[in-house]
């Protein structure tokens, strides 16, 4: 990503102060920056999101992460009300079959692994039992991963159970609009036919729609997918590929009815080709096939797809085609993307609606409420850039550290050059067991820890702290935990009950 690290004094501010926003683009992204707009900004702005009925939204991002609710208290969305809306259930982790080897299945779960000592991480100490014999699986030590594994779930006291949500990603979207409205937000039903500058290189200046109508703007929020309107198409900002590492560059979605209770964790399933996703939610399932269009042709997807689901299909398979990667800017001159026409790396963790949420977020606390200014700019696409660099380098250990040999897609990842960043962490860990969390970065040490582990990695060193500790006190430690985890876990109700006793108050008021 190209940013200018000292703007020179004629590009420090535009000449205007900001006061019309025009979010281009609805679905889940341009409603959640216009909520969060709306709820903080909407008596001193004019907030107008133009979107048209005549173009569907992608609409298959329904798996979160647990920093969603940051979000939601934001807003002050009340829960229940929230998870009966969009029809969600809870989610624990996800759960990947087949990914270190076909047979071969883990959990990557939300939470923490053990406890920790200020020195050292719980996994030098499971590490020291597991040579010793004292330790069992490295996952029995975290109530997340066990209750995920038992479909179970409950609100604990003090934050006690770490979790995000599976939701319905249009529900969502209709539900995130009406807390925008009601914050001043303005729709504008219409389809984009232009889009208008001051001069032939300068800021935007106004969407002229179909009926001829023009909504002009001071700053233009690109929510319009993968086409990237406004920043790509009209700006001209190029987007850095990625598929060199992030092969698969297809998707095709289906949603079925569902055939079972909902269990609490994302399905991730290896194929030779890529991966398939279920996620379920309280009324159907989510279903996706990510591929390599080098491995499966665009033909076959669907049908590979719809050989692999539970349940009776509720519509049409749909084909998503994309290039991992980022844009090289995502704010440049008075235009910031937001969601896919910023870049995709791929939903493999859960992380597209985060990255909306940060963007989000990292808008309103950047703000150019007097004007536009190169430093903003450049401040946001650092974060921006550090952001997608930290979880770019995940996706790619998934597929990286593996065993997988019976495609032409796992033999080269498994042997590509990685990024150096990634490189590093990957080394570290094998030789020592160390995993180090660079300061706001998203996935903490223990989504590394499992996934590092799950796919194969057996560290050959650990901290000497876990030395210390005798057989008989290691064993004591170690169990005690365990124990503390099964009690618990035993106290948890059923996951597909507890939703639908918290959800039935809403449902019964609608």
């Amino acid at each position: 990503m190209n940013v200018q690290a000292f703007p020179t004094e004629s590009a420090r501010s535009s000449a205007s102060a900001v006061r019309r926003v025009v979010i281009a683009g609805g679905g889940t992204a341009g409603w959640m920056v216009a909520a969060l707009m709306g709820k903080l900004m909407g008596k001193q702005l004019e907030i107008r999101l133009v979107e048209s009925d005549e173009i569907g939204t992608v609409g298959v991002g329904e798996a979160t992460i647990p920093a969603l609710h940051m979000f939601h208290e934001l807003l002050g969305i009340k829960e229940a009300e929230f998870m009966a809306a969009t029809q969600a259930t809870f989610k624990l982790g996800i759960k990947f079959e087949g990914w270190k080897a076909p047979g071969e299945d883990y959990i990557h779960s939300f939470g923490l692994t053990g406890q920790d000592h200020w020195s050292a991480g719980f996994q030098h100490f499971w590490l020291k039992g597991r040579q010793r014999g004292l330790a069992q699986r490295y996952g029995d030590y975290c109530l997340e991963l066990r209750a995920a594994e038992e479909n179970r779930f409950a609100h604990l006291p003090q934050n006690g159970m770490n979790y995000a949500y599976h939701l319905d990603a249009t529900r969502y979207a209709r539900y995130l609009r009406g807390i925008a409205e009601a914050h001043g937000v303005q729709r504008i039903e219409g389809k984009i036919t232009e889009v208008l500058r001051v001069t032939p290189d300068g800021d935007l200046s106004a969407l002229r729609l179909g009926d001829g109508a023009l909504v002009a703007g001071d700053l233009f929020i690109d929510c319009t997918g993968f086409r990237a309107l406004l920043l790509g198409e009209t700006l001209g900002v190029p987007y850095e590929d990625w598929t060199h590492w992030l092969p698969c560059d297809r998707a095709v979605a289906v949603q079925t009815a569902s055939v079972r209770e909902a269990p609490p964790y994302t399905r991730s399933i290896a194929h030779p080709f890529g991966w398939q996703w279920r996620i379920p939610l309280q009324h159907r399932v989510g279903n996706g096939l990510v591929y390599s269009s080098r491995e499966l042709s665009d033909a076959d997807a669907p049908e590979v797809l719809t050989r692999h689901v539970e349940g009776e299909l509720l519509m049409k398979p749909r084909l998503l085609r994309f290039i991992p990667g980022q844009r090289r800017e995502v704010w440049n001159r008075n235009c910031i993307a937001v969601g896919l026409s910023s870049g995709f790396i791929e939903p493999l963790e859960s992380t597209s609606i985060h990255l909306i949420q940060r963007a989000a977020i990292r808008l309103m606390r950047l703000f150019p409420a007097g004007g536009v200014r190169e430093v903003d700019r450049v401040e946001f696409n650092r974060q921006t850039q550090d952001d997608l660099e930290h979880i770019r380098d995940f996706i790619i250990l998934h597929y990286h550290v593996t065993e997988r040999d019976d495609s032409d897609l796992w033999r080269h990842v498994r042997t590509m050059a990685v990024p150096e960043t990634l490189r590093h962490r990957i080394e570290l860990f094998t030789e020592t067991a160390r995993v180090f969390r660079p300061l706001d970065e998203l996935f903490a040490e223990n989504s590394w820890i499992q996934v590092m582990l799950g796919q194969g990695i057996s560290p050959r060193h650990h901290h000497p702290v876990a030395d210390l500790m005798g057989d008989a006190e290691l064993q004591q430690f170690l169990e005690h935990i365990r124990r503390q985890v099964s009690q618990r876990l035993a106290t948890l109700p059923p996951h597909a009950a507890y939703v639908e006793r918290l959800c039935a108050p809403y449902r019964a008021a609608a």
